[in-house]
């Protein structure tokens, strides 16, 4: 239970938006936790790749290992959604960095010692993916315990503009340092010690109470409930449409096609492609922290499913143009207005799905971001040599739109935001929040 004195309301007020969730002392070490393990998770991203790379792998060699951890990641997730409705979140989330750490320290303590193979890469691999399927459902889960309903908003900005800082900018840039200057052994157990940084963080934090779970509840029915609850919910089954098919449409064009269109359209190189990358980073977080000033939009449902799908439709421009700054403006606002739409939907998810179910519904979120991804991948590059990259990317631009419109408009999303309004009090009103 979250209580907020009436004698801190000006206090409030004085604060921007972006820093209020700063103010509860649990939130600053859960935040302060999430930033030393993305940035950890970066370190480990990179490094492992050059360490593939270390022992004579190839592009198969890497696949491997990646769909290692793609594997492991799909055959839990479900279950981490149970887990986080079942058990202490701030427990699972220890739990998540205590793996990271053994796997991050046991990696590079082997390639240190000159005793590391490759399919050793590849069992940690699944171990990681595995842990961190428990992670994001107990993370969305815990955030409603520890701060009031209107900072929501704010705290999910906050984790979208850490997320490309910390793990896709300063994480990378530090293992390719010391990659370069030593081995990517030395990268991995530095990874490990930054993850123990975010196990430390934890510990800090107050225990938090958990609802019990219904006596005999096996983890079939509990599933059973979350996926129930998905059907009968036309908000929630309309949204996740919606990113099934978004995502069988994008995903795979960006991470397979998006080279070669650099390459061929604009003639550009490594350093080409690794700028149009770094603008969608860089509009991502962005668009996070500037979402975190915010009130939650009224009509959010609508505004967030144009912000993915008509915010898609700059990836036209990749199939059009031959400058390489185009392309870079066009994914800065693909990933600006991604981000935009991702923390409204981590906020809305908080909000209007019942606490004992929070977990799950992340979960089955999770589940169908991954699902289909690797599906959008395989087509990609059939349908791009099919089709042509000009063309796919045109067709990956303007599809989501038209999805869009038709899922506002079928499934009557501005009469359900309307009857369901989430800011009806004004966010700044010193009427004392109660939460369970």
């Amino acid at each position: 239970m979250i209580e907020q004195p009436a004698g801190t309301a000006d206090g409030v007020r004085g604060l921007p938006r972006p820093l209020r969730p700063f103010r509860h002392r649990d939130y600053r070490f859960l935040v302060a936790s999430l930033a030393a393990s993305l940035f950890a998770g970066g370190l480990w991203l990179v490094a492992i790749v050059w360490q593939v790379i270390g022992l004579g792998g190839g592009p198969s060699e890497l696949s491997l290992v990646a769909a290692a951890s793609s594997l492991g990641l799909l055959v839990s997730v479900l279950i981490g959604g149970v887990a986080a409705d079942r058990l202490p979140r701030r427990a699972l989330l220890m739990a998540v960095e205590g793996v990271r750490i053994g796997s991050a320290a046991t990696t590079g303590l082997l390639a240190v010692g000159g005793l590391l193979e490759l399919w050793h890469l590849a069992v940690i691999a699944f171990v990681v993916g595995a842990a961190e399927a428990f992670f994001f459902p107990a993370y969305s889960a815990l955030l409603p315990t520890l701060l009031p309903p209107d900072e929501l908003l704010a705290a999910n900005g906050v984790e979208g503009t850490l997320r490309p800082i910390a793990q896709q900018a300063l994480g990378p840039a530090l293992a390719g340092v010391l990659v370069g200057a030593f081995v990517p052994g030395v990268a991995l157990l530095l990874a490990a010690g930054i993850y123990a940084i975010a196990l430390v963080a934890l510990v800090a934090m107050r225990p938090l109470p958990v609802e019990a779970a219904e006596g005999g509840s096996s983890v079939l029915r509990e599933l059973g409930e979350g996926f129930s609850y998905l059907f009968r919910t036309g908000w929630l089954f309309a949204s996740l449409a919606f990113a099934t098919v978004y995502v069988l449409v994008i995903m795979g064009p960006i991470e397979v096609l998006l080279p070669f269109a650099v390459r061929d359209r604009t003639g550009g190189g490594a350093s080409g492609f690794a700028l149009v990358l770094a603008s969608y980073g860089v509009g991502a977080a962005l668009g996070s922290l500037l979402v975190s000033s915010w009130r939650l939009p009224r009509r959010y449902l609508t505004a967030m499913l144009l912000l993915w799908g008509a915010g898609a439709a700059p990836l036209a421009a990749l199939g059009l143009t031959r400058e390489l700054w185009v392309m870079a403006v066009a994914i800065f606002v693909v990933g600006f207005t991604g981000a935009v739409g991702m923390v409204i939907w981590g906020t809305l998810l908080q909000r209007r799905v019942p606490p004992h179910l929070l977990g799950r519904v992340s979960s089955l979120d999770f589940f169908v971001s991954l699902a289909l991804m690797p599906v959008s991948m395989a087509l990609a590059g059939p349908v791009g040599e099919r089709l042509g990259i000009p063309i796919t990317f045109v067709l990956v631009g303007v599809v989501p739109v038209f999805l869009a419109a038709a899922t506002i408009l079928g499934w009557r999303l501005p009469r359900d935001e309307i009857a369901h309004p989430l800011d009806a009090r004004p966010a700044d009103d010193p009427t004392p929040i109660t939460t369970n």
